[in-house]
């Protein structure tokens, strides 16, 4: 196997042509990421992402080969996929307004150029879902918002229009089954890629507690921070340190690590009524 490329969570191999995608137990808050692993994190993704991907086939198509074809000392958090042309765009879908999208609602009354009605909060349930794109941003820098004018201008009109389009499909159909268990997707990012034949393809993770916002549907209440089910916690914890957000990021507390490694775990079970 070739390193293709190693990211702030997962590692890229090519092998007899595919793609050998890693999941490691590593944790990213505000793109930087912090030096505690968070144990069985890169298998917990693993697994909820196939289990979403099973159920998205009838949208778009996925990247993945095999989740059993893949070397022995990455079983269980490693997926072969295709090989493919990544499209350099962040594709967010936003149920609920929080993190980045309620700061830059607050300040524009609007969200990636899309607008919203007055008097919204935290936590807040927007009429419809929205597409927020943001850019992709190397290792260590900042993704930034960007519109539906710019993704077109760099991706074409009917790309930028598939894009959003199956964005806001993949992200009702996750947040319908989500709900159906009891737990709200106030938002997500999903990446995709285009096959050789042009083919746009459905790429990296899915609708998992790294890309995604999960909240318990029994305990939302707009007007503060929810309850999550996902990385939001070490957030939390790391912008109540003091730390300035840059290199390098704080070791996590032992405490911080099991509670965030049980509410991945958590979401997990909830959404696929699997135990874990």
């Amino acid at each position: 196997m070739k390193l293709l490329h190693s990211g702030k969570v997962r590692e890229v191999y090519e092998d007899r042509g595919d793609i050998i995608l890693v999941a490691s137990d590593r944790i990213s808050v505000y793109d930087v990421v912090l030096p505690t692993p968070i144990p069985d994190k890169g298998k917990v993704l693993t697994r909820l992402s196939l289990w979403w991907f099973e159920r998205l086939g009838d949208i778009v198509p996925g990247h993945v080969i095999s989740a059993a074809d893949v070397p022995a000392e990455f079983a269980g958090r490693a997926v072969r996929c295709r090989k493919l042309d990544m499209v350099p765009v962040e594709c967010i879908a936003r149920g609920y307004l929080a993190g980045l999208g309620l700061r830059e609602y607050q300040a524009s009354g609007s969200v990636s150029g899309v607008a919203l009605p007055p008097g919204l909060v935290e936590g807040s349930k927007l009429p419809e879902p929205i597409f927020t794109p943001t850019t992709k941003a190397p290792l260590g820098e900042h993704d930034e918002f960007i519109t539906i004018d710019d993704v077109t201008a760099g991706q074409g009109a009917e790309a930028a229009a598939e894009l959003r389009r199956i964005t806001l499909e993949v992200y009702r159909r996750g947040a319908d089954l989500a709900a159906s268990h009891g737990v709200i997707i106030a938002d997500t990012k999903l990446e995709f890629g285009r096959a050789p034949d042009g083919t746009l393809v459905l790429a990296d993770e899915v609708l998992t507690s790294d890309s995604s916002r999960f909240w318990p549907a029994d305990d939302w209440e707009p007007g503060r921070p929810q309850h999550a089910f996902d990385k939001q916690y070490v957030r939390d914890w790391a912008a109540g340190t003091g730390w300035d957000k840059k290199e390098p990021g704080p070791e996590i507390p032992a405490d911080v690590v099991e509670a965030t490694r049980a509410r991945y775990i958590e979401a997990y079970e909830r959404i696929t009524g699997e135990t874990w």
